[in-house]
Parts: C-alpha cells; structure tokens; sequence
C-alpha cells in the first residue's frame, strides 16, 4: 500500500470538479491520518485565481466555504457572486496575493482575511482604515503574516528572523485579529521533499514562538497556511492548518495567448 504521507505522482485529477474535489479532500484526510493528525484540523482553501464566477459557484455548491483570491482585480470582480454567503457566514474570502497600499480599500470590501501582511507601514494603514470602518472587536479584519521561509527574491514575504517581531507588533494594532502565518513553498520538483519540509518546518516554529511569548494578540495565532497542490501532504505532515488549492480543483489553468 503507497504511503499516503507522500505526494502523489500526479495531483491532478481528471473530470468535474465535484469529482476533483473528492479527490484533494481524500489527499487530505489520508495525510492528516500519516501525520497522526484529525482531518478536520486541515481546511481546503480553494484558490480561484483566474476562474469565473460561474465556476467558483460551482465549488461552492460542492460544499467549499473557504476561497482564496492572489489578484484585487479578480476579488473584486467575483465578490456581487459571492456576497450574500460572505454576509450570512456561509464563506470566507481570504486574500492570498500581494497587496498595494492604494487597493487596502478594495479588499477590505470582501475579504475576511489578509494572509499576506508583510511590513508594519502596510498593517498600520489597513488598521487605520478598519477603525475608520468601525471595524473592531468582533469586526476585525483576520490577518496572517507571510514569511518567505525560502530567500527566494520572487516570492513575497518577509525573512523569517524578522516575523516574530511584526508578528507580534501586528497582533497589538485595533482593528486586526493576528490569526497565523502563510508561506509558499520551495519547489518540490527543484529542491527536494527535505527541503520543503524544513521551509513548513520553519514556519511552524515561529508560529510556536509567538505564541508561547503570551504577547497581547498572539493567542489566537494558529493557522498555519501553507502546502498547494503538489506538496500539501508535506505541509500537512508538518502543521498546516489550512491548504491552498486551486489546479487540482479546477484543472490546469489556461496558457496565456
């Protein structure tokens, strides 16, 4: 019998996406049981990048109440579709993409969560505006820290030395509740699954971190957001909390023209 801790050859399922959704939460459950770990601890984050309304729509009728946007330009053009689930608590909206100071007000809109905070001039502005909004208390914007646990110059985030630090600057700011950490990361097919399960590794340990430095705002610092198609049974294995899925779900997206 294959050992289910290890990612598959080919994460990418054929048919509806009914059917391709039955397969990544069966890749789920199977690696969250290697890991010793209850499958309800991990949530499916669909990744909707480049997709239609329609299709996320179709997600959403197969039960998926977690969606995450990499573009302002695409939250904002998908959010009529999805705002009476957004309001009524059936959905959350995460931000997974690089943000703009001059776009806070457009994903504020929609998204539930920002989970790539990267420096303390961006969280004080996005605090300011929520305060402005009288988002406070149990309004307040859910934020994760992203760290760039690879050094690698094409990826957002900031070094892991310096996370604990905004971390906990972060969780001290009205109008924004520290949920976690995100990461992308390093690439299995280049560096290796040991590699990549040092990267996941790193992240959890900064997590643990902040939270047993008993800062105000850190409690609530659990999430783990990390692992996509090709390596989350690796981020699983080492505490993701929250996986990021988008091809395995919808299907390869199409070659730019």
């Amino acid at each position: 019998m294959p050992d289910q801790s290890q990612p598959s050859a080919s994460p990418l399922a054929s048919g509806s996406i009914a059917e391709r959704l039955a397969v990544v939460r069966g890749r789920i459950a199977a690696a969250a049981v290697a890991a010793g770990r209850d499958p309800g601890d991990v949530r499916l984050l669909v990744a909707t990048k480049t997709q239609t309304p329609d299709a996320v729509l179709d997600a959403l009728a197969e039960g998926v109440d977690l969606i995450g946007e990499n573009r302002v330009q695409e939250l904002v053009a998908k959010a009529p579709a999805v705002a009476d689930r957004v309001t009524q608590g059936e959905l959350q909206v995460h931000m997974i993409g690089h943000l703009q100071r001059n776009k806070i007000n457009q994903v504020l809109a929609t998204a539930t969560c920002l989970e790539t905070l990267d420096s303390l001039d961006l969280a004080r502005a996005i605090s300011d505006r929520c305060l402005r909004d009288g988002r406070t208390g149990d309004r307040a914007l859910e934020v994760m820290v992203q760290v760039n646990v690879t050094g690698e110059e094409s990826k957002s985030g900031l070094a892991p030395d310096d996370a604990a630090a905004l971390a906990t600057a972060v969780a001290a700011l009205p109008g924004l509740r520290l949920t976690g950490f995100m990461t992308i990361g390093a690439r299995l097919d280049g560096s290796g699954e040991e590699a990549v399960r040092a990267g996941f590794a790193r992240l959890r340990a900064i997590r643990d971190e902040v939270r047993a430095s008993g800062a105000p705002g850190t409690a609530s610092a659990t999430e783990l957001s990390m692992g996509m198609t090709g390596d989350l049974e690796l981020a699983i294995a080492e505490g993701a909390t929250i996986v990021r899925v988008g091809t395995a779900v919808f299907g390869p997206r199409p070659t730019p023209v």
